[in-house]
């Protein structure tokens, strides 16, 4: 009589039949043991792509859904059955794309402002356009001198409308060579960034230790990387200042703890990657509330504030850009099915 939910992300679209799949491995099964419910279905996996993507996406939704039936069951919130919390509420930032950067335009003025009066901190904008004139090439992302210059000057429009208390991230989306990598994190010092998101993709960790290397602006990494094992290799050759791995991808809550944990041995903060419904929000929050490197969570969906308020039955959960974690059991919030189908896609 207990029911669990769980969410993962990105690769979400085959997720139906391999949960089927996972079903003979779990029916008749305890489901407060996580742990080895999660290495039953990881390991049974190995030649099915149980390492990254798809397999290990689909089954992160599963270890979440049995986080909120083990809450529930014991009557505890998950953060409580992750050790416990070492703060009382989560830091999130707005992540608003490329909206509130163009520079001089009023609606991006209007937005930056918009993003303060909600009570954020903090805020990540997109500087990756494929649209740039400037571009000399569609496939190949090395960037001209052109589209240097429109980077660097949307980050300066958007820094210097922003108080200096706040704080300012900017994402790349992995989409640029190293050379390029290197030349906009240089050119980006003077603006004290949170981070530089991604300036090259992270499969090539020695090019990202390079960026790295090359600047003094953070470099953070990792919302496409999987399981601990995927970070090992960026912590070991400190390829990064700042990892933000996805909780409704990388593994689940237990393995995100795990990487974080990982993490605090090199002394690098997390900085979860999330682009997901309230459910996958506050699941995620449980574990930041759990962690003592946590930075601050993403939050997604200021271009839809209805769809996101009506998702789940309590309503808004963040308040003046904090996450408060609940006292009820499990991971605290509940499906609204008539505002959540309103987002599901066909």
């Amino acid at each position: 009589g207990v029911v669990g939910q769980g969410e993962s992300t990105d690769a979400a679209m085959g997720n139906v039949p391999l949960i089927d799949s996972f079903s003979r491995l779990l029916i008749g099964q305890d489901p407060l043991n996580i742990e080895a419910a999660f290495e039953r279905i990881r390991t049974s996996g190995v030649f099915a792509g149980a390492q990254s993507g798809q397999y290990v996406a689909a089954l992160t939704a599963v270890e979440i859904a049995l986080w909120d039936i083990a809450g529930k069951a014991l009557g505890l919130p998950v953060y409580q059955l992750l050790g416990g919390r070492v703060r009382q509420r989560v830091r999130v930032y707005c992540d608003s794309g490329a909206q509130e950067m163009i520079p001089g335009d009023e609606r991006s003025k209007a937005r930056i402002r918009q993003i303060q009066e909600m009570g954020f901190t903090a805020a990540k904008i997109d500087i990756d356009d494929a649209t740039d004139p400037a571009r000399f090439d569609r496939v190949n992302w090395t960037a001209s001198n052109g589209e240097i210059d429109h980077m660097v000057a949307k980050v300066a429009f958007t820094r210097e409308l922003y108080p200096k208390t706040f704080d300012l991230a900017v994402d790349m989306h992995a989409r640029y060579d190293a050379g390029t990598g290197k030349r906009v994190a240089k050119e980006v010092e003077p603006f004290k960034l949170m981070w530089l998101e991604e300036p090259v993709p992270a499969e090539n960790i020695d090019a990202m230790r390079e960026v790295r290397a090359s600047t003094s602006t953070p470099i953070c990494c990792g919302e496409n990387v999987y399981m601990r094992w995927g970070f090992r290799e960026i912590l070991e050759k400190r390829a990064a200042d700042i990892i933000m791995p996805d909780f409704q991808k990388c593994g689940g809550l237990l393995e995100a703890r795990k990487i974080a944990d990982m993490a605090h041995t090199y002394y690098v903060p997390v900085a979860p990657h999330a682009v997901t419904s309230p459910i996958g929000m506050m699941a995620t929050a449980h574990v930041c509330a759990a962690i003592p490197n946590f930075l601050v969570q993403e939050w997604h969906w200021i271009d839809s504030l209805d769809l996101w308020r009506n998702w789940v039955k309590e309503g808004e959960i963040i308040q003046k850009g904090y996450i408060v974690l609940p006292e009820r059991p499990g991971i605290g919030v509940e499906m609204n099915e008539d505002g959540a189908r309103k987002a599901q896609v066909p």
